[in-house]
């Protein structure tokens, strides 16, 4: 057999394997009765080649729809062949996504077959000497095969280089073409020699050397098969002109675009759920294979293989309309040790949501749900909300009545409007699953029910339609709408009997859940739910003057450009950067256009005024969209104040995020993003106040490092930068200049985020070889840093996992990946890690103990409004701030014990900018 070179580019033929697993059993299909063979059968050959060859740069190529140019060639090419089956088509997109998920570059290119476009890769990695593998079925692409390009056949394990291309055929790669014009191709309709077969051919090819030769000695050729020969060489050179494989396909030549990438884990759990592939669903748990199991009677599954399916299992769920029925229910939930909980309602915003049900689980397959919202016509009568409020309201407040629920900062929130408390939260499916591995699934239900239990929820658009006609739960009769709710419920209280004993079972974790992330939940609840004071007209006066200067900037452009354009198109701007004005293509797009993307324009921005000029306008755009046109318009009407949702389970290191609108993003680099936090003001007779950790992750790196340079330096109070500079430089902490400073910031916050010699040359607008000394200085005399670096690179490695102070885990999938840019990015990551996740887990832990010290202040004397990356911010009594904020911060120092003191410094006004 042929040899296979280490690590080649594979190129894989995907419409040939799409046709063949189509044909192929097993002949699946779901359980909503769509066809899944194809893309099961196009997968499976993916992940064995992936498998067997371990590359670092693959891609799947698919033909796309339409004609080619072929077509306009020759009409009749590939008229016989039978339209697509519509089983068959309606697999290609769901294949598509589930490719693209895996991380396998995938292309598919108007006006040309998938052949042109892996011929045109196999010529260009021939050019540059790289070796290809090419996986197909079709015997055209022998054509392609030369010392650097090989195929292979992964139904027969076939390997052909060009030795075994001529063993197979009888004749080399360079007569391939040659050969199949003489023998035409019926399922593409190429008119070749009638009678003219593969034995024929080449015994016409050995004896004249090419198809041009044998046409010139047609008439030699004696016999009917000579007659059918002369018949046919009128056409024979457009037959060799089809069957030729396009070598100038317009793609990038960058091949190491074509870079495998981490799996999309979220995406896969999503499409292999919905194809019901239970087998790969288990294989993402971890390394765990459970044993998936469908949850209710509803799903059948039409699938014929053993390894893709589950056994079915009964469920009991009821629609509680009767006070007898309820109370019942009140009393299996008074003796549940645990019972899961969930509301539906109808919004997702909390400020506006207006409770719809209730639902509830006592044990698994067990659950119930309690409308006392439903009011569509015909809708069948249901308890008084005032009857089951005095009934379920002390239950629900009952700190020592355990609950479980899926993000229940909602639920909080939405019964709190309702005039409801809910307390006694001892578990969160949500938080479990992001405290046992941040970045090892997405954290909402439907994807914990895939990964955990093989299990496909109730889609909300199942019951409620789509898009501008999707019903509000108020909306949906009650025969649809009860097993869905009854389902969260239940799926809840399953999925925290499988997540629990994993957290149970490591006492870090374990710690991290109990004591940061569960107690945080009723602290955001109350900081949503608080919200924080706008001033819309301020921030209507900052939008017209953003406004003017976007038409400024708009004027400058086209000026520069020699035309007017539109500043928000990427195909305008690359004809204006890159075919006019001819700057310097930095990087492409996968289809092989300049690309124009922010860093490319911030790299050619150093050099060029246009590029400069483009983001400046992107980013005012941004900020005037974002935030100083739609805060005004996000303002509450009953609370006439703007309110954030905070995501405690998104980030993969445990800081917070924040959504309409994101507090964590309003720019403070520039005048205008400064100027937006002029308007969150305060109430009549308050100010607002800030708390800020001082340089809190390089205090981290410290005590992590125990670099005796930076303990000293923190120990007596230096500004740590200037320290830096006075190490790095040479010259005394009192000689540091202003520029010094500058570069030793960089250095220490570039050295946190793995910042390269490159980068930390770009950021400063230094040569590389000066921004290296730096670097070097930096670890000669800080080694206790690089030797904390080094020593986590190689524990991840290890481990596959960093871990927080306080033992918050971020595992690292790629930390010992083939591939280098991937590997080189998880270390970052591992360095990072640690200091960004402690930050995050001690200002938590300063929540969770600053509101609980604002609950026993005297009523409405302070408020806790925001928190933004490091910093808590306040609403309080005028009278009250001095002392307020002195013992605030005392509470945020002590939230850590750390080897070096930590720090926070708080100032106060009558808006949030002042507060700085």
């Amino acid at each position: 057999m042929a040899q296979i070179q280490d690590n080649p580019l594979i190129l894989v033929d995907g419409s040939s394997y799409l046709f063949r697993a189509f044909h192929s059993p097993p002949h699946l299909t779901n359980s909503r009765g769509e066809s899944t063979g194809a893309i099961y059968g196009v997968v499976n050959m993916l992940k064995s080649l992936v498998k067997q060859f371990d590359p670092s740069h693959m891609v799947v190529i698919f033909d796309a729809k339409g004609k080619t140019f072929r077509n306009d060639m020759y009409a009749e090419y590939k008229a016989n062949r039978p339209p697509m089956p519509d089983e068959l088509r309606g697999q290609i997109a769901p294949l598509h996504d589930i490719i693209r998920a895996m991380g396998l570059p995938l292309i598919s290119i108007e006006g040309v077959e998938a052949d042109d476009v892996i011929g045109t890769f196999a010529r260009i990695a021939t050019e540059q000497k790289r070796n290809v593998l090419i996986s197909t079925g079709d015997k055209d692409m022998a054509q392609l095969v030369n010392e650097h390009v090989t195929l292979i056949n992964t139904m027969t394990d076939t390997v052909l280089d060009p030795a075994g291309v001529t063993e197979k055929f009888g004749v080399p790669p360079e007569l391939i073409i040659d050969y199949l014009a003489l023998m035409g191709d019926k399922v593409d309709n190429i008119p070749g020699v009638d009678g003219c077969g593969p034995k024929t051919a080449v015994k016409w090819l050995q004896q004249y050397g090419s198809l041009s030769q044998v046409i010139e000695n047609a008439a030699a050729i004696k016999g009917k098969i000579g007659e059918k020969l002369q018949a046919a060489v009128p056409h024979l050179p457009l037959s060799f002109e089809l069957a030729t494989i396009k070598l100038d396909v317009e793609v990038s030549d960058d091949l190491d675009q074509l870079t495998i990438q981490a799996p999309n884990k979220d995406e896969l759990i999503k499409l292999y759920g919905h194809c019901e592939f239970r087998r790969w669903l288990a294989e993402l748990l971890d390394g765990a294979a459970p044993a998936p199991q469908p949850l209710t009677q509803r799903e059948t599954n039409a699938q014929t293989s053993s390894e893709l399916t589950a056994p079915l299992i009964d469920v009991e769920y009821e629609t509680i309309l009767t006070e007898e029925q309820l109370d019942k229910w009140l009393a299996q939930l008074q003796s549940a040790p645990l019972f899961a909980f969930d509301t539906e309602t109808t919004s997702l915003d909390y400020m506006q949501a207006d409770l719809v049900g209730m639902s509830f689980a006592v044990e698994a397959g067990k659950a119930a749900y309690l409308p006392i919202g439903h009011d569509y016509l015909g809708a069948p009568e249901q308890l008084s909300k005032e009857m089951v409020f005095a009934k379920l309201g002390p239950l629900l407040a009952d700190e020592q009545r355990p609950k479980v629920g899926q993000n229940l900062k909602y639920d909080k929130s939405v019964l709190a409007r309702a005039g409801l408390e809910l307390n006694g939260i001892k578990f969160d499916t949500m938080l479990e699953s992001y405290v046992l591995n941040s970045v090892g699934t997405r954290h909402d239900m439907d994807s914990l029910a895939l990964k955990y239990l093989g299990h496909k929820n109730i889609s909300f658009e199942e019951i409620a339609g789509k898009g501008k006609n999707q019903l509000t739960f108020n909306q949906i009769e009650l025969d649809k709408a009860a097993p869905y709710a009854a389902e969260d419920a239940d799926i809840t209280l399953r999925l925290h009997q499988m997540l629990w004993p994993k957290l149970e079972a490591d006492e870090k974790l374990k710690v991290v859940f109990e004591t940061i992330e569960l107690p945080l939940v009723s602290v955001l609840s109350d900081i949503e739910r608080t919200g924080v004071e706008i001033d819309s007209d301020m921030l209507a006066k900052q939008s017209f003057e953003i406004g003017k200067r976007l038409d400024e900037l708009e004027k400058e452009a086209h000026e520069l450009a020699g035309e007017a354009f539109n500043l928000s198109s990427p195909k305008q701007l690359q004809v204006i950067l890159f075919e006019k004005h001819e700057l310097p293509v930095i990087k492409k797009t996968p289809k092989g256009a300049p690309s124009t993307a922010e860093e490319v324009l911030q790299e050619l921005a150093h050099d060029y005024p246009l590029p400069k000029l483009i983001i400046e306008h992107r980013g005012l755009s941004k900020l005037k969209s974002t935030y100083t046109d739609k805060l005004p318009l996000m303002v509450n009407a009953d609370t006439q104040r703007v309110h954030t949702s905070y995501h405690q389970a998104i980030t993969a290191t445990g800081r917070l995020s924040s959504t309409d609108p994101n507090l964590q993003n309003i720019p403070i680099r520039t005048e205008e993003g400064r100027k937006i936090r002029q308007a969150f003001v305060a109430a009549k007779g308050y100010k607002i106040a800030a708390a800020d950790y001082s340089q809190i992750e390089l205090r981290i790196m410290a005590h992590l490092s125990q670099d005796k340079g930076l303990l000293n330096a923190f120990a007596q109070g230096l500004d740590v930068h200037s320290a830096t500079a006075a190490e790095v430089f040479g010259v005394s902490v009192a000689e540091v200049t202003t520029d010094m400073r500058r570069k030793a910031k960089a250095v220490n916050f570039g050295l946190i985020y793995g910042m390269s010699a490159f980068g930390l040359a770009r950021q400063l607008d230094v040569p590389r070889h000066e921004a290296q000394h730096y670097i070097d200085k930096y670890f000669e005399r800080f080694p206790g840093v690089l030797e904390y670096m080094e020593s986590t690179r190689e524990k991840a490695a290890e481990l596959g996992y960093v871990e927080t102070l306080f033992g918050r885990r971020l595992y690292l999938p790629e930390i010992n990946a083939r591939n280098g840019a991937s590997r080189k990015a998880a270390e970052r990551a591992a360095i990072n890690a640690p200091m960004q996740g402690t930050a995050a887990d001690i200002i938590k832990k300063a929540m969770i103990t600053v509101n609980a010290w604002v609950k026993a202040q005297p009523a409405n004397t302070v408020r806790l409004l925001m928190q933004v990356h490091d910093e808590l911010v306040f609403e309080i009594k005028e009278e009250c701030v001095g002392d307020y904020m002195q013992h605030i911060c005392l509470l945020m120092s002590q939230a850590a014990a750390l080897d070096v003191p930590l720090i926070v410094e708080s100032d106060s006004g009558d808006n949030w900018q002042q507060a700085h």
